[in-house]
């Protein structure tokens, strides 16, 4: 089933806001209406699946790992109508484009990623992607200090706050991550 026009949506927040549960909840209404769907994944996500796109809660769906952005076409099926993307932080600057080219052909692109690092600073691709889209969603998590809305990740180095010039990608959950508020958010040395 062809869309009449492509369309961008991009879900974005920190971790933990349930922004994969809520792109397979759209990805999972897209295949009841019997639209032929593919999910793509940046290879260095290895976290809970190589070949799943997989929640923090748990919530599942099939999904083709790439190493960089230009592989989404090359493993793109030809009656593809919605494309997935999760993880968009971790994929090169490239995704802007390809994106934007799968919209242009009409398909329905759906973004799940983290729209701040955890310097609290843009993350990749992320901003552009926000700016391109016709619909943006920001989730907030729980700030795990105040249990007020949280919209920061925040990177824990034994249990104590990573400093702002730490490695920006590295790939982890629960044991390494936090959300927090903004008045909780830690960078020391920032």
């Amino acid at each position: 089933m062809e869309h009449i026009n492509g369309s961008m949506e991009v879900i974005c927040g920190s971790m933990f806001s349930g922004k994969t549960d809520e792109m397979i909840r759209r990805l999972r209404r897209a295949v009841i209406a019997r639209q032929k769907v593919q999910v793509f994944k940046p290879l260095i996500d290895v976290r809970y699946s190589l070949e799943q796109v997989v929640s923090h809660a748990g919530a599942e769906f099939a999904a083709i790992p790439v190493n960089k952005s230009t592989e989404v076409f090359e493993k793109l099926d030809a009656d593809t109508t919605v494309v997935g993307i999760d993880e968009a932080q971790f994929f090169d600057n490239g995704i802007i484009e390809v994106c934007c080219q799968l919209v242009e052909r009409k398909l329905r692109v759906l973004v799940a990623g983290l729209d701040m690092d955890f310097r609290g600073t843009p993350f990749g691709p992320m901003p552009m992607l926000m700016a391109q889209a016709e619909r943006v969603d920001k989730f907030q998590a729980i700030c795990m200090v105040c249990g007020e809305p949280a919209s920061r990740t925040q990177r824990l180095v034994n249990g104590r706050p990573a400093f702002y010039d730490d490695p920006v990608v590295i790939v982890g959950a629960s044991e390494m991550y936090e959300a927090r508020c903004r008045w909780h958010h830690e960078v020391p040395h920032r």
